[in-house]
């Protein structure tokens, strides 16, 4: 066994080093009151740390403080984080009772294998590390979850406990503030809460059912983006939901993508899949006859539901599933057109995200990955189109390098939502594969075959996961265009019924989405109902309402306006939900 002399010095100004240490502290905390612990693997993630155990007992809440309140004595200790380096066979010994270190023994491609050793504990660990545990400053336990050994649902589960980590109290303090109002932003809890959808284990994980509220924001959203779309010349399609297992082979999924693809059925004895994506049947339209350079570009663009396998242990409500509803298209075009078209998808991109209320986004440019299809010229020139559209549109951007995807590079987008969060939104790909792979050309004014240039693009992702963040951004507070219901009418007494249900329809007529409450309750009951559902506008209808044809408007905010006349709240809703108003106003 040789001990290096030299130290990480300096590490712990690192926040990813810090929060590494951090969770070797806390598995050392783990070993003093499990003894015959098993351990897997504990890095650091964004803001902190996991670790995953096998252990004799379930963990529950309680454990935490005692696990927190040990990690502070080590910490208090001042514990020297020390690297060896051992050989294989030294380490097997080692960790003989220890499985999962076992199996990543065996891995390693090295004779040598690096260890960390700080007080009692001993981990399997590249590093670095801070110096000692007294440099880990602040830190809180989160919570403990279940986690397949490896993201493995065939593996073992074990148990992993999240902690968070910063370098001053005032820091992890003002953590701890974004993640409760994240909690509170939760899209999942408010789903159900506000009864938008549902996912039930009885149908399978990671499907969505859309509930009918939830199915109004959708079919909003789905209406603009038709509309917007048909504006700038593209053709809305509809594609099958299956196709024959040849045809993903041709493309290449089947070879590439077949962790993520279900298994073939059997139909008429050929085999078929469920689709993945719905490029392949756009370029089998654009293929239905021959193309005329004058007929470029063509545009295709489809709301498409595929389907894609995702292992259980990563499906997290609407931002992770199984079946999801892509805004796809895919833009057929002369070499000559490509940036063009790039700078067209851009502006669409930033005109989607910004009407539906995303302010601040950052935009990657990816390259070439050590796998790819096409030549290095071709990979050049797509890559400098993509960046000179970006230049274009004075849209600033960094280099992703290496994460274009084998057919081609790409643009991506992410936008950030209230509370600071990254959520992945329009991405622009350009692909050398699929047209080489089949045959996808048009007649040039030379009157000879050439290769078209096939775009794919999102400019929302999928309508699954965009959802999920228009939920979380507004908190479920929607602005009035997207709110499920739009105006809450709240007669006083059963005799404001009458007027209560004209106001209804007329406002029906001018369709906006409205409800009367005609249940036999309070009036602070019904208002605070309308509250609990997040409806913009409620008008409360009494004797004097009546006589005067006026409205009672109160807002979500609590602001209030008496006596205005329905015309005029009419005209004023009307022209907020024209307008995409973000703010409410009287």
């Amino acid at each position: 066994m040789v001990k290096k002399q030299e130290q990480q010095k300096g590490e712990g100004k690192n926040p990813e080093t810090m929060r590494h240490s951090a969770a070797h502290i806390m598995a050392e905390a783990v070993q003093s009151f499990f003894p015959d612990a098993k351990f897997g693997i504990g890095p650091a993630i964004s803001d902190g740390f996991y670790y995953d155990f096998d252990l004799p007992r379930p963990l529950v809440p309680d454990d935490l403080a005692a696990i927190s309140a040990k990690m502070e004595e080590i910490i208090t200790s001042d514990l020297p984080f020390v690297d060896e380096e051992v050989t294989k066979e030294e380490a097997r010994k080692l960790f003989a009772e220890q499985p999962y270190k076992l199996e990543l023994i065996d891995e390693i491609p090295d004779e040598e294998v690096s260890l960390y050793r700080q007080g009692t504990f001993v981990d399997l660990c590249r590093g670095p590390h801070v110096t000692s545990t007294g440099e880990i400053k602040a830190f809180k336990l989160r919570s403990i979850a279940g986690a397949y050994w490896r993201g493995d649902e065939h593996r073992p589960m074990l148990q992993r406990i999240y902690g968070i980590a910063f370098d001053t109290e005032e820091a992890l303090s003002e953590h701890l503030k974004k993640l409760d109002e994240a909690a509170r932003r939760d899209h999942r809890r408010l789903g159900r809460e506000l009864d938008l959808f549902s996912i039930n284990e009885q149908a399978g994980p990671g499907l969505v059912c859309w509930h009918p509220k939830g199915a109004v924001i959708r079919r909003i959203i789905e209406d603009f983006w038709k509309d917007e779309h048909t504006k700038r010349g593209y053709d809305i399609v509809y594609t099958p939901h299956i196709a024959k297992l040849d045809l993903w082979k041709t493309s290449g999924h089947w070879e590439f993508y077949r962790d993520y693809l279900y298994s073939p059925m059997e139909v008429e004895g050929e085999e078929y899949i469920i689709k993945p994506m719905n490029c392949l049947f756009h370029i089998l339209i654009y293929k239905t006859k021959l193309r005329s350079y004058r007929e470029l570009p063509l545009r295709y663009a489809e709301l498409g539901t595929v389907y894609r396998y995702e292992r259980s242990g990563v499906l997290h409500g609407l931002s992770r599933v199984r079946g999801f509803t892509q805004d796809d298209a895919h833009i057929f075009c002369r070499f000559d057109q490509l940036e063009d078209e790039i700078v067209a998808v851009l502006e669409l991109a930033l005109f989607m995200i910004d009407t539906f209320g995303f302010t601040s986004y950052k935009v990657l440019l990816s390259t070439q990955p050590e796998k790819y299809a096409g030549t290095t010229e071709m990979w050049d020139k797509a890559i400098e189109t993509l960046a000179q559209a970006l230049e274009r549109q004075k849209i600033a951007y960094n280099i992703d390098p290496g994460e274009g995807v084998f057919y081609g590079p790409k643009i991506d987008i992410k936008f950030e939502d209230a509370v600071g969060r990254a959520w992945q939104g329009p991405t622009i790909q350009v692909d050398f594969n699929l047209p080489q792979r089949f045959g996808v050309t048009y007649i040039g004014e030379d009157g000879k075959e050439h290769s078209v240039a096939m775009v794919h693009r999102t400019v929302l992702g999928s309508m699954e996961r965009f959802l999920a963040s228009l939920i979380e951004h507004y908190g479920g507070t929607f602005p009035v265009w997207l709110a499920p219901v739009q105006v809450a009418v709240i007669p006083v007494a059963d005799r404001h019924l009458d007027y209560a249900h004209k106001l209804e329809t007329e406002l029906k007529n001018e369709r906006v989405r409205v409800q009367v409450d005609d249940r036999q309750e309070t009036v602070n009951q019904k208002i605070r109902q309308a509250q609990l559902s997040k409806i913009p506008y409620m008008l409360v209808i009494g004797d004097k309402e009546v006589a005067a044809s006026t409205v009672s408007v109160r807002l979500l905010s609590g602001k209030q306006r008496a006596d205005l006349p329905f015309d005029s709240f009419k005209e004023t809703i009307s022209q907020a939900i024209i307008d995409k108003t973000k703010e409410l106003g009287l």
